[in-house]
């Protein structure tokens, strides 16, 4: 699970091709790269044997760096309305985070199709941690936040569970895409739809589902060759300018905007501006949003570090800082005035940080398996070609 390529030294060499992971944020883990048994390992060492495929770190380093990120940026959130920086900071990184993970999430569902394995999948490692989650995060806001009106309802998503109601539609939809002359514009054009249409309504999160779908289709069609492209130095160079450009923007923008053109869960109309405002908003965003993921991209190493093992682990990041955010915001832990000082933010910037990364480790991994990644074997039929397969392998 922990495997990864190792580049030697700045040799450009072409990431590898995409292969099917486990259904996740954008995956927990490779079924592709199963743990291997003293017999398993010893029949790969073979001569002639196929060798085991190996974890890419660029896009684990990617997922992980995309977490730290999210992480943080619901770290700031009780904090950035007394800070004029540290809401354009906040601005900039909800441009690009999530489009950078959708877009990861879209690359690796390239093999999805309706076959019944992959199928199980998407169950047990989006649906069945959607439906634990949300009831998890309800009774948590009930008794913890003291909501007592809070309801459990699996079709009204609460704070991060939206993104796996989205990525099992996505999914489900990933046949069409493939299958349509020009997925990308019908993509666009379904978000823009959404964008202007307030009768959509929030059963589902459907509005961030269509909205952010673009970025899913996108991610679809990519090949290596796209990461490669901006992996490019120049566009290295480039992006540092292009960062700075976006947070002198953003600061610009900080009284001027409403942020919640960021989160992509509103219609135009429902943020009080007129309809055409919302195709046009819409598409800057995604113009801006693509930019600075292609920024983003070009400064993902390449080459495994300490965290890249943790790019496993995203999936239990994203779901499990939910509470500790929370928490804290109920615990009035954010009011203390010194927090709202540049040291303070620091401070919970790294604490965000430090955090998410701990709960992507191995050892959490372990403990809260049952809920990301359940088997479920006594749910599902035996698939007919499996059985196949071992009674073939029993009569020979």
């Amino acid at each position: 699970m922990t495997n990864s390529l190792r580049p030697t030294g700045h040799q450009r060499a072409p990431l590898p091709p995409v292969r099917e992971p486990a259904a996740g944020v954008p995956s927990p883990r490779s079924s592709q790269t199963p743990k291997q048994t003293p017999d398993a390992a010893g029949s790969a060492a073979a001569p002639g044997a196929k060798p085991a495929k190996q974890r890419d770190a660029f896009f684990d380093n990617a997922k992980y760096l995309a977490i730290v990120l999210v992480a943080m940026g619901h770290a700031w959130e009780p904090l950035k309305g007394e800070s004029r920086f540290l809401e354009a900071l906040y601005t900039v990184v909800y441009t690009f985070h999530m489009p950078a993970f959708i877009i990861i999430s879209g690359y690796f569902s390239r093999s999805f199709d309706m076959r019944p394995d992959r199928l199980k999948r998407l169950v047990t490692g989006v649906a069945v941690p959607y439906i634990l989650f949300e009831t998890a995060y309800s009774l948590f806001d009930r008794w913890v936040g003291g909501d007592p009106n809070q309801a459990i309802s699996l079709l009204d998503p609460w704070y991060l569970t939206w993104f796996l109601v989205a990525l099992f539609v996505w999914r489900l939809t990933t046949p069409l895409w493939k299958l349509v002359r020009w997925p990308i514009p019908l993509a666009l054009l379904c978000a823009l739809l959404a964008s202007v249409s307030p009768e959509i309504g929030d059963d589902l999160d459907l509005q961030r589902v269509l909205q952010f779908l673009p970025f899913f289709v996108i991610g679809l069609f990519m090949k290596p060759a796209h990461f490669q492209l901006v992996r490019r130095r120049e566009v290295r160079i480039l992006s540092v300018p292009i960062f700075v450009t976006a947070l002198i923007v953003g600061y610009w923008a900080v009284p001027r905007m409403n942020t919640a053109w960021f989160y992509h869960r509103d219609s135009a109309q429902e943020l009080g501006a007129p309809w055409w405002a919302g195709i046009v908003m819409t598409l800057a965003l995604y113009g801006c949003s693509l930019v600075l993921t292609a920024c983003f991209f070009a400064w993902v190493p390449r080459r495994t570090f300490w965290f890249t093992a943790l790019g496993a682990g995203t999936l239990y990041g994203y779901l499990l800082h939910g509470f500790v955010v929370k928490g804290s915001e109920y615990g009035g832990w954010f009011d203390h005035s010194w927090l709202h000082k540049p040291l303070g933010e620091i401070a919970v910037t790294v604490l965000a940080g430090a955090l998410v990364t701990l709960l992507c480790t191995p050892p959490v991994q372990r403990v809260f398996r049952f809920a990301m990644e359940p088997r479920m074997e006594w749910a599902f039929k035996r698939d007919a070609a499996e059985l196949a397969r071992e009674r073939a392998r029993a009569n020979a």
